[in-house]
């Protein structure tokens, strides 16, 4: 997949006036794709795409402190915090795509039946260990969820703090819950459904430039690419979707 969208990207970027390091903070939910697609951006763009990877509100700590990064890709509602702080440049905000929730479990391991927010509920009761990063835009999502649910005490008492896909890949979490599109980053793990749409979150993700960028243009690059239809399909085959 990856060819492909290198020859389509080759159409869509301008060749750079100067080769460049670009220098990202980027959601992990966008992992899985950057993975993949980091080497057709470069060839095509001729920069050089240096990223950290992080849950949302690390990654915009960072900004709000002054790191020298070019581009920010994070969750849309934190994104717009920043360029309220003028810390990003408003008129290179682009929606990247969205993300929802998923149960991760070990890979064979049967698939939790998540058809409705009742089954979802015995699901989480009858499991022995439940992980999730509640520092995270999901974390703040479901502890807000199961306090709705009535099953705060429930989850706290089996309950382990962590990447929920990389816990369950080392067998330390019987179930984890997690953006979707972030599971098939935990070799040893696999999708085994998303929340019910009853409950079900949207995490939308939005890039901009940063204000005091180095590298504006390769951040611009980059943002171009992430928009771009092809990116996108190879994000839909990872677990995102298109935000609109």
């Amino acid at each position: 997949m990856a060819r492909f969208v290198l020859a389509a990207v080759a159409f869509m970027l301008a060749p750079p006036a100067q080769a460049a390091e670009v220098t990202a903070l980027i959601t992990n939910a966008l992992k899985s794709t950057l993975t993949e697609l980091a080497p057709a951006f470069e060839r095509a763009s001729e920069h050089k795409l240096k990223v950290t990877y992080g849950s949302t509100e690390p990654l915009k700590v960072r900004d709000e402190k002054g790191e020298p990064i070019d581009v920010a890709v994070i969750g849309a509602e934190a994104l717009d915090q920043l360029l309220k702080q003028d810390k990003l440049v408003a008129s290179s905000r682009v929606i990247v795509v969205r993300s929802g929730l998923g149960i991760a479990i070990r890979k064979g391991a049967p698939k939790p039946d998540t058809s409705t927010t009742e089954a979802f509920k015995r699901t989480l009761l009858a499991a022995k260990s439940i992980s999730f990063n509640e520092r995270g835009l999901t974390g703040i999502y479901l502890w807000n969820l199961f306090t709705r649910l009535g099953m705060t005490d429930a989850i706290r008492s089996k309950y382990k703090d962590g990447s929920g896909a990389e816990l369950v890949a080392k067998s330390e979490s019987e179930i984890g819950l997690t953006q979707a599109s972030e599971v098939a980053l935990a070799a040893g793990a696999e999708l085994g459904g998303l929340l019910p749409a009853a409950i079900q979150n949207y995490t939308v993700f939005a890039g901009a430039i940063v204000a005091n960028a180095k590298q504006p243009a390769a951040g611009k690059a980059l943002l171009e690419f992430l928009a771009a239809p092809d990116t996108i399909k190879v994000m839909k085959a990872q677990g995102l979707e298109p935000a609109s």
